[in-house]
């Protein structure tokens, strides 16, 4: 994804370093970074002061902030370590990007040698293939299958590293928000993530995958009450317009078709789907039920894989 250079670019590059440091001083939870960031959108305040407006700060640390925190855009153009910088005699690291690893399980990443990694690569071309010269916005591909256990996981993930290694800027969603494992595939914590993007409507953070560097993710976050509620309440359906313009390649990971209607919903955005389903263990019944269940989606079909494993 291409960056803007410039005064812009500083400013914006100052207000999340800046940001970032502020939230690891004082320790603030991912929930309470949404609220401060809704409210600084409500009432145009800096991030500090919207801090201390929801009390999750004190006034005395407010005060004690360094005078650019309480700025909505930097006035001076200063080298980013600089910026850093908050008070004298203190400075926080605050990496640029959160960067997340692939686990060994994930073949793709790490043995490009292996038959498995060949066979994947052999479907990354048939789907190529099938959704045609490239096109200004992304392609999205969202994974069903009928039952649980069937890996759809796995082969989101390293589907998604493939196209990655293609040279193309992929992002993974984990939209699984019953029982997600993206984050297991990718040894991160599930505090924030897709859950609370459509809860608090606020943008989510996306994940840099080390080694990969146009891959990126997005995990489920906590489990909610309501996913279904949660797909289909609009934002979702504008994260994936912004995404679209954003990426080349959107794989979204999905709950069971059996299970859930999640799928269902998400593949009805999303308008492609790829079918999983596991030897010996899929069964024919299950199947039919979800291709029937599926066509009322008006989704295209982009082909069907079955597991051996």
């Amino acid at each position: 994804m291409s960056v803007d250079s410039g005064a812009e670019g500083l400013s914006a590059s100052f207000d999340e370093d800046l940001t970032l440091a502020l939230i690891e001083r004082y320790g603030l939870s991912q929930e309470q970074v949404a609220l401060i960031r809704e409210k600084m959108s409500e009432r145009g305040l800096a991030f500090i002061d919207a801090a201390s407006y929801l009390k999750f700060i004190t006034a005395d640390e407010a005060t004690a902030a360094p005078e650019q925190a309480h700025r909505r855009t930097p006035q001076d153009g200063i080298i980013q370590n600089a910026l850093r910088r908050l008070s004298i005699g203190q400075v926080a690291t605050v990496p640029p990007s959160i960067y997340v690893k692939a686990s060994k399980h994930l073949l793709m990443a790490y043995n490009p040698d292996h038959p498995h990694c060949e066979r994947l690569r052999a479907l990354r071309t048939e789907l190529l293939l099938v959704l045609g010269a490239k096109s200004r916005n992304a392609e999205v591909i969202a994974l069903l299958s009928p039952s649980p256990g069937e890996g759809r996981s796995q082969l989101a993930a390293e589907l998604a590293i493939a196209f990655a290694q293609l040279g193309r800027r992929t992002l993974l969603v984990e939209a699984d928000m019953r029982r997600p494992r993206q984050h297991l595939n990718f040894g991160v914590a599930n505090a924030a993530g897709l859950s609370q993007s459509l809860l608090l409507g606020v943008t989510p953070q996306l994940l840099k995958v080390e080694g990969l560097p146009e891959l990126s993710l997005l995990t489920s976050g906590p489990v909610p009450p309501n996913p279904l509620e949660l797909l289909s309440n609009g934002r979702f359906d504008r994260l994936l317009s912004d995404w679209r313009r954003a990426f080349d390649i959107l794989i979204l990971d999905t709950p069971a078709v059996t299970n859930f209607a999640d799928g269902l919903a998400i593949a009805s955005f999303a308008k492609q789907v790829l079918l999983l389903s596991r030897v010996n263990a899929t069964g024919h019944k299950e199947m039919k039920d979800t291709l029937r269940r599926l066509a009322t989606t008006n989704a295209r079909i982009l082909g069907a894989v079955i597991n051996k494993f």
